[in-house]
């Protein structure tokens, strides 16, 4: 019985000391008082107990000191060699900070010098931009001068137009340019009183000496018209030339040409010179054409109808000129945005101008807005007016219907052709016109193309020759409106890539970062909303070419960003440059992936920043096991990860890891990192030189 008690006993003491040793310290208390409430002497056998157990422990403690002694000591002298290299480094740190400070200061005044010279130099920039503007309105204001001293009065005008209408406007804010502007009435209201009288001069010329310069003018032809056709065999044109020597006026002077041209330059006093001019001639004709009684009319005209051809042609020629300068009017002058219309009767003007039908419009309440600019009903009334001007000369060779009808529609082809393509593609040229602008230009010539039904049905109108008629021709605005919307196609992805490279050029990473920001750069998202505002506005074009200028725009960007990261000037990338790379990358993929154009098929427009995002991917995660044990298997987790391109990365890492290396000595991740890179590298490295050696 003593025995089981005693077992008892020692149990409880085992219990109780478990519970000291676990126990917090202020708890202990009731765990002591209950080995006195216990049997008679327990707590003596207690106190033997905890002796025993206080033994044990001194001997652990002192087993594991002895154990670990050696290691303090390798430790403590460790230290005290790291001690005087942490010395020797503090001392470098600390000269590299000065001389850093002293060289800051000599680069701080030279920064300031280089902000002084570039103000200097963008404040000659503009004023040399801004002369290059005046210069050509005081040449041509000085060549006007000239030519007024010369009496060159045709040119003059000429000249007159174009200060008015082109060079003044350009630079109307400045006092001289106002003075000229002021001036140029004057000037006018000059040479039309000097042209009056140089036409008053010239009837009055005529009237004395008409008997003598008849006289003369025949016995001349008589000699001269049969030599002149054997000369040249009988060319109708070169005789033309032949015959276009102007006599100069006795009382003036002035070629009889020379005054007619001033005088088409008065639009506006153009009917008070023709009246005048018709008045005096019909009574000089009275006086002076009395034809005898005996004239006949048997004499063959076929030459006279060939000069008359040949003339036509230059008559043609002459008008494409006139309307080339015409339609750069017109586009110069256009704002190039769709045409507002306030009121039912400024959209029926628009209309009756240009035929113009949209049933989704039409239904739209006022004030709405018009697809296409102000040029196209423009243009379009210019080519009327051409077709009027070509009509009113073949109307006068007394030919059929049917043969004016192909000369009108032969007319039109070649402006449509030659001369309005031809301002076309000048205009998608000019470095004025950004993306806005060429993708008005796209609408624009999309609804000219559409007119051309409509301008053949204006010409049939005219003949009243059917178009279904074997020999007719076809106007050519299908292929003339195609080609300049296909150049305008190519503008706008150019400048759209340049703009890229602009926002690109803003890029200023620090690629020695130790971590990334946590968010995209600020030069990434400003391009980003570019184009996101960009391709709002390419919503009015043709699906395939807002698709094909997205597509283009985001491999662009890609292309751009990877040969910023593997640029050879590059030499070092830390693993937060990377993340921070990494960062807008994302943006670029969570852009194409928000669909800014409509029509791409699933991840199609992501799929531009495939080669980025493994590339990244691969180092991010530092997955080099899985890419060189799948490398050149068609179901790669890394497939567009280039040996080559991984390679020169990975080496711009490794120099960055070699940085610090008197603290990563002592550190076994750092020291395993590098003998891991080094590896890679290795691998890299053979499979690059097995590439080329199979290539």
């Amino acid at each position: 019985m003593a025995d089981n008690e005693s077992v008892e006993c020692i149990t409880e003491h085992e219990r109780i000391l478990q519970e000291i040793e676990s126990t917090d310290t202020a708890c202990v208390g009731p765990t002591l008082r209950s080995v006195y409430d216990d049997q008679p002497n327990a707590h003596k056998r207690f106190m033997e107990k905890l002796e025993v157990r206080i033994r044990n422990h001194d001997r652990e403690i002192e087993k594991m000191c002895n154990f670990h002694h050696q290691g303090f000591v390798d430790a403590i002298t460790e230290l005290l060699k790291v001690r005087a290299d942490a010395e020797k480094l503090m001392g470098q740190v600390t000269d590299t900070n000065r001389r850093l400070q002293d060289a800051g200061r000599e680069v701080t005044a030279q920064t300031e010098e280089v902000i002084r010279c570039r103000i200097q130099q963008r404040n000659m920039t503009t004023t040399v931009e801004r002369l290059q503007l005046c210069i050509p309105v005081l040449e041509m204001y000085s060549k006007l001068k000239e030519q007024l001293e010369s009496k060159r009065y045709y040119a003059a005008l000429k000249t007159m137009e174009q200060l008015e209408k082109v060079y003044i406007p350009r630079v109307s804010r400045y006092r001289f340019c106002q003075i000229m502007a002021e001036n140029l009435p004057k000037l006018r209201e000059d040479i039309k009183d000097i042209s009056m009288s140089d036409l008053k001069d010239f009837l009055e010329s005529i009237r004395k000496h008409s008997d003598k310069i008849g006289e003369t003018a025949m016995k001349q032809q008589h000699r001269t018209f049969n030599s002149v056709v054997q000369k040249f065999n009988g060319s109708p044109m070169t005789i033309c030339r032949m015959s276009a020597n102007f006599l100069p006026l006795p009382a003036t002077g002035l070629p009889v040409i020379t005054i007619w041209l001033v005088v088409l330059c008065f639009q506006g006093d153009r009917e008070t010179f023709e009246n005048y001019y018709r008045k005096q001639r019909k009574k000089q004709a009275r006086l002076v054409l009395q034809p005898q009684s005996n004239m006949g009319y048997g004499y063959p005209v076929n030459r006279l109808f060939d000069l008359l051809f040949e003339i036509r042609d230059q008559y043609n020629e002459t008008l494409l000129k006139k309307w080339a300068l015409v339609f750069r009017e017109i586009f110069e002058l256009d704002n190039y945005s769709p045409i507002p219309v306030e009121t039912e009767e400024e959209y029926k003007s628009v209309v009756s101008r240009f035929p113009f039908h949209d049933a989704e419009i039409e239904k739209q309440d006022f004030p709405k807005k018009l697809p296409m600019s102000q040029s196209v009903p423009q243009i379009y009334v210019q080519v009327k007016e051409f077709i009027y001007a070509s009509l009113k000369f073949s109307e006068s060779l007394h030919r059929s219907w049917t043969e004016i009808d192909d000369m009108l529609r032969k007319s039109t082809n070649l402006l449509l052709t030659r001369t309005l393509s031809g301002c076309l593609q000048h205009l998608t040229k000019k470095p004025h016109i950004g993306l806005t602008e060429l993708v008005q230009i796209i609408i624009n010539t999309t609804h000219l193309e559409q007119a051309c039904k409509y301008l053949e049905d204006f010409i049939t109108n005219i003949t009243n020759v059917s178009p279904e008629t074997v020999h007719t021709t076809r106007l050519y605005g299908l292929s003339t409106f195609k080609d300049a919307r296909h150049a305008a196609e190519g503008e706008i992805y150019t400048k759209l890539n340049q703009k890229i490279d602009e926002f690109i050029q803003l890029a200023d990473y620090d690629w020695g970062m130790p971590e990334s920001d946590g968010q995209a750069s600020g030069y990434l998202m400003d391009l980003i909303n570019f184009l996101r505002s960009t391709f709002q506005v390419f919503t009015h074009l043709p699906g395939k070419v807002a698709q094909t200028a997205c597509m283009s725009a985001c491999k662009h960007l890609s292309t751009s960003l990877m040969q910023m990261v593997l640029d050879s000037e590059l030499k070092q990338i830390s693993m937060g440059a990377v993340q921070q790379f990494n960062l807008d990358v994302i943006q670029c993929e969570l852009f194409a992936s928000s669909e800014p154009v409509p029509g791409f098929q699933g991840d199609t427009l992501q799929l531009a920043f495939i080669d980025l995002r493994q590339l990244l991917d691969l180092f991010m995660v530092w997955d080099w096991s899985t890419y060189l044990a799948d490398y050149g298997q068609p179901t790669s987790k890394y497939l567009r990860v280039n040996p080559s391109t991984a390679l020169a990365l990975l080496e711009k890492m490794k120099d960055t890891s070699k940085k610090n290396t008197i603290f990563s000595q002592f550190r076994k991740n750092d020291r395993d990192k590098q003998k891991l890179i080094e590896t890679v590298v290795k691998q890299l490295r053979s499979l690059v030189n097995g590439m080329s050696q199979h290539s």
